[in-house]
């Protein structure tokens, strides 16, 4: 049986909530002024940012506050 869609997207990013996360970051950068990564018009930014992440356009990158040394 095939995956839907959204769980090669989970797959692809590890994870449901790192797949929310990299969602959001990205919609929010759309809200603000952020072009799209393909030529598109379409007017949603979630379904933008979800087919940005089918094609492999973005990718979820830690912030820097993230990055505590591990004792």
């Amino acid at each position: 049986m095939e995956d839907t869609l959204p769980q090669k997207l989970v797959r692809q990013v590890s994870g449901s909530f790192r797949l929310t996360s990299l969602l959001q970051k990205r919609v929010r950068e759309l809200v603000r002024g952020g072009k799209p990564l393909y030529e598109t018009r379409e007017r949603n930014f979630i379904r933008i940012a979800s087919e940005e992440l089918e094609r492999r356009l973005i990718e979820l990158v830690p912030d820097e506050e993230d990055k505590t040394p591990k004792l």
